[in-house]
């Protein structure tokens, strides 16, 4: 399926260290072959309307939707920030 990266997604990804920047380059990679992938422990975040998490590391999380076959990529980062404006 298609990944777009949505400004604020990259802006996000930017502002990261480059060595988190490569944990969410795999990251991309692992959801663009299966999202289900164990390693991204993806999951519906609570109270939202299809906005869903992935794990980038024990300290880092992505979160994106699904929108006509695409992977919309929405924002990037710390865990509990990421989370509360995902």
């Amino acid at each position: 399926m298609p990944i777009e990266l949505t400004e604020r997604f990259q802006e996000a990804y930017l502002r990261l260290p480059i060595q988190i920047q490569r944990k969410v380059d795999k990251a991309l990679e692992l959801l663009d072959e299966d999202r289900r992938h164990p390693g991204l422990q993806t999951k519906l975040i609570k109270g939202t309307s299809g906005i869903y998490e992935a794990r980038v590391d024990q300290k880092y999380r992505m979160t994106y939707e699904i929108n006509r076959d695409t992977y919309v990529m929405r924002n990037v980062g710390s865990h509990d920030p990421t989370l509360k404006s995902p």
